[in-house]
């Protein structure tokens, strides 16, 4: 396994213009680096990981078939062997957990800060930690973990995938127990949060919920609720980028700075999008598209086709914006995962569905800067009220959350394979079915092969058909 440890310095340093000693100082490569600016390094990598469309390594969107490509379609298809997609998203995110771990190190070794401090820092980079190594469970199912950080060994063994959720809920509850403690932490430094513990055990609960709910586990789905989830937008898991590069939202660079139109909305959203909202009531509609083919007109490229940029729907304009936030975990996500608890009588029973499918789709409204009374005129809708959207929960809750999470592509792929809807269109070339996982990296097999091959044959083989644990 590659493992690339780079350290990122994201904080400026001043210098005097009468100190000329400082002229020598390597700031390239630093030999003391702060566990803050590894944090906000850390914090800014992964959003830009998650929420980029960067077809080198994160296609989770065209998973999700929200997008499509317009004249090279090889990622729509579902090939992730010719750039090694697998092995770039897998080495991103390892980076990153080695910048967290250093971190970890870097507190443990401060002989100034407060140990009440340094135990609730430590926590907070646990739990950064902990959504990396689900994420990467849910992407690739069994993946290094025990052995995954140790930079001296290019051969870690790949644990079992649902024996690693296990610990990780372990390293949660672990977390919240420090952090329950309060006091401060990061400061400005927590580019989330800005080091407010008590958001951070929002996010621990709401981080449990959602992996709860994947397993199925009631008792820890109770847990997570009785802890403290998210209860509003502003408890969001939320990075917001800044209108001037280097620190703007990866999206805009591959829409705008790139100067490239390698994208269209695809037909897969915008024929359900419309035909569920017969009323045209979403006022997310302007948020999520473009009226670039006029007012009223929509036409989505097919799903994995050679699609023209100038005749198909683009993209919508908050999309364009450089410093449009990326959120990896929120609020309307939360009162979906209550919603589908509700339904497998979780947490709650049946009756309490409707609420929580309702908060659901409010809160989406409510978060691309609409009004509750206009999302409630939407739901009042035939198409979109509990009681007669779908003959199934799976296909109500399934659809509305997919709305909700529009370009949030991890997630929505993940909604997908745990519900079964929306129902996707195969991709016109290909013709393959939507991957329930990554692939692993290309030279795996070479790098570290008998791990490899046992996680292979573990995981029924290393193909996008096979699927993790919880991804029956």
């Amino acid at each position: 396994m590659k493992k690339i440890l780079i350290l990122l310095i994201v904080f400026g340093l001043s210098s005097s213009c009468t100190d000329l000693s400082k002229l020598n100082v390597d700031n390239k490569h630093p030999k003391d680096v702060t566990a803050e600016a590894l944090l906000t390094n850390a914090e800014e990598m992964t959003a830009t990981r998650m929420a980029s469309t960067n077809v080198n390594y994160n296609i989770f969107k065209m998973l999700a078939q929200y997008w499509t490509e317009t004249t090279y379609n090889d990622e729509a298809n579902y090939d992730l062997v010719n750039r090694n997609i697998g092995g770039n998203f897998w080495t991103n995110m390892y980076d990153i957990l080695l910048d967290l771990k250093k971190a970890k190190e870097v507190v443990d070794n401060d002989v100034v800060t407060d140990p009440a401090i340094k135990v609730n820092k430590k926590a907070i980079l646990d739990l950064m930690q902990v959504y990396i190594f689900h994420v990467l469970v849910d992407t690739y199912g069994n993946v290094p973990y025990s052995e995954a950080l140790d930079i001296e060994n290019v051969t870690p063994k790949y644990d079992d995938d649902q024996a690693i959720y296990n610990d990780l809920f372990s390293r949660i509850d672990a977390d919240i127990a420090v952090l329950s403690n309060g006091g401060p932490s990061f400061g400005s430094a927590d580019l989330v949060y800005n080091g407010d513990v008590t958001k951070w055990i929002k996010f621990a609960n709401s981080l449990k919920l959602r992996m709860a709910i994947r397993v199925e586990d009631a008792t820890k789905a109770n847990q997570a609720v009785s802890g403290g989830v998210f209860t509003d937008n502003s408890d969001n898991f939320t990075l917001h980028y800044l209108k001037t590069p280097p620190h703007t939202n990866p999206i805009w660079t591959s829409l705008v700075q790139s100067g490239r139109h390698d994208f269209v909305v695809a037909n897969t959203f915008v024929d359900k999008f419309l035909a569920v909202d017969a009323g045209d009531l979403d006022k997310r509609k302007s948020n999520y598209m473009d009226d670039n083919l006029g007012a009223g007109t929509y036409v989505g490229g097919i799903y994995g086709d050679n699609n023209r940029y100038s005749t198909h729907t683009h993209i919508g304009q908050p999309f364009h914006q450089p410093d449009m936030p990326a959120t990896l975990l929120g609020y309307s996500e939360v009162e979906f995962l209550l919603a589908e608890a509700a339904e497998r009588s979780m947490v709650g029973t049946p009756a309490d569905a409707e609420n929580h499918y309702n908060a659901g789709i409010t809160a989406s409204f409510e978060e691309w800067g609409h009004t509750a009374a206009e999302a409630s005129a939407y739901i009042a809708q035939p198409t979109v009220a509990y009681a007669t959207a779908a003959s199934t929960w799976q296909e109500k809750i399934g659809v509305q959350k997919w709305f909700a999470l529009y370009g949030k592509g991890f997630e929505a792929w993940s909604s997908w394979r745990k519900l079964g809807f929306p129902v996707m269109n195969t991709p016109a070339i290909s013709g393959l079915p939507v991957p329930r996982r990554y692939i692993y990296p290309n030279d795996e097999p070479d790098v570290n092969g008998p791990n490899y091959r046992d996680a292979a044959n573990a995981m029924g083989g290393d193909l996008l058909s096979s699927r993790v644990f919880w991804d029956n």
